[in-house]
């Protein structure tokens, strides 16, 4: 029987997740510095999160005994990214409180049935089109599918940091990317004219209650987040205001708890288009493990053990850079060691290694997240931040 939503795990239980990777790792620091354990079930044995883990179940994440292998030290799981199977929370759901729920993860998982998902919330999503076959994009060779031109050709399943994804400016652009990715279910959406890309990232207890982290203004360099920033940028407050509202109406819709990030695009005439959702912390939520009152990863375990929410209150601007492995291969083929020592010789500069034992191309080792009072100075030592790693952010 699985735990009641009201029931209450005080410090010193165990929290579970499954996926060991650096989300994993900074929820288990987070739980960890308010007293619980975490057991960490990953296919893979010493991953981020296991190496700092209680208790580490080496198993794949659908393997019905390396999920009662779970079960035995815990009885809330979360998750720490959007791919763990729907089918193995339902079953964890069964003997154990889970967050977020596998109905939730499963339309996510989707990106057909999220945009559907979305829209029907009276939500703006950019136009698209439900691509399964061949077919349905020659279809489209006509006036009303020319408005999905040009367009971004994004796999349904499986999709992340700008993989499954291809930009297309005709059919025959299409039909050709369509093939590349296997020819299995897509979502083609027209591109639209952006002024900036935010995100919101919100939390919502099971008592219903939901708190709204600053709104960040990302930008991405390959399909990969480079920047959030935060407390600097302007933005509407209408607009800001519509971005909360939207992502308290998804996650109410999905009857989701926990923490989740709902991204968004700022067209050049004003209006707020719902790009995804992520059904867990998010990259552009590490800002709050140095601006924020309560972190993103914080929150995630208060939501899991039933206790109240943070407040989300920002305590200074901040700029949070990604660092890949290409900070490694600065200089050259062989990887070598960034120079941290000026990284953090900058005031106000936090940094955030993942404890990845190998960098490669592409690959995010860490971040670091630049805080001050005076804006004018956390753009400044941000530049300097990105010259010294080699980051090529645009800020």
């Amino acid at each position: 029987m699985s735990l009641p939503d009201s029931t209450v795990l005080q410090p010193g239980s165990t929290l579970g997740i499954m996926g060991g990777g650096q989300l994993g790792r900074m929820f288990c620091h987070a739980a960890q510095s308010m007293g619980y354990k975490v057991v960490v079930l990953e296919p893979t044995a010493g991953s981020p999160a296991g190496r700092v883990a209680e208790y580490e179940v080496v198993s794949a994440y659908d393997n019905e005994q390396g999920l009662a292998q779970m079960l035995k030290h815990t009885q809330a799981v979360t998750t720490e990214f959007e791919n763990v199977p729907a089918t193995s929370l339902k079953l964890l759901s069964m003997q154990a409180r889970v967050s977020p729920c596998a109905a939730a993860v499963a339309v996510v998982q989707d990106r057909i049935a999220e945009k559907a998902f979305i829209a029907s919330q009276g939500i703006p999503v950019a136009p698209y089109a439900e691509i399964r076959s061949i077919a349905d994009l020659e279809a489209l060779a006509n006036e009303a599918g020319d408005k999905l031109f040009p367009g971004i050709l994004k796999a349904a399943r499986l999709g992340y940091d700008g993989k499954g994804q291809a930009r297309v400016k005709s059919v025959t652009e299409a039909v050709e990317a369509f093939k590349s990715f296997g020819e299995v279910p897509c979502v083609l959406e027209a591109l639209l004219p952006l002024k900036q890309e935010v995100s919101v990232v919100m939390a919502r207890g099971f008592d219903g209650s939901s708190v709204t982290f600053p709104v960040g203004v990302n930008t991405h360099i390959n399909g990969i987040l480079s920047s959030s920033v935060v407390g600097i940028e302007p933005i509407d407050s209408h607009i800001e205001a519509q971005a909360k509202q939207a992502a308290i109406t998804i996650a109410k819709g999905l009857n989701y708890f926990g923490v989740m990030c709902v991204e968004f695009f700022i067209l050049t005439d004003g209006r707020l288009v719902a790009n995804e959702i992520a059904p867990r912390p998010h990259n552009s939520g590490h800002y709050t493990m140095n601006a924020c009152l309560t972190s993103q990863f914080e929150q995630q375990a208060r939501v899991l053990a039933g206790m109240p929410l943070g407040s989300t209150e920002l305590l200074a601007p901040t700029i949070m850079l990604n660092i890949l492995g290409d900070s490694w291969f600065a200089h050259g083929d062989i990887a070598q060691e960034p120079d941290w020592a000026s990284v953090l010789a900058l005031p106000g500069v936090h940094l955030h290694l993942y404890g990845k034992e190998q960098a490669r191309k592409g690959r995010k080792m860490g971040h670091v997240n630049i805080v001050n009072k005076d804006p004018n100075l956390v753009v400044k030592y941000a530049r300097q931040v990105s010259e010294i790693l080699h980051l090529g952010a645009k800020i």
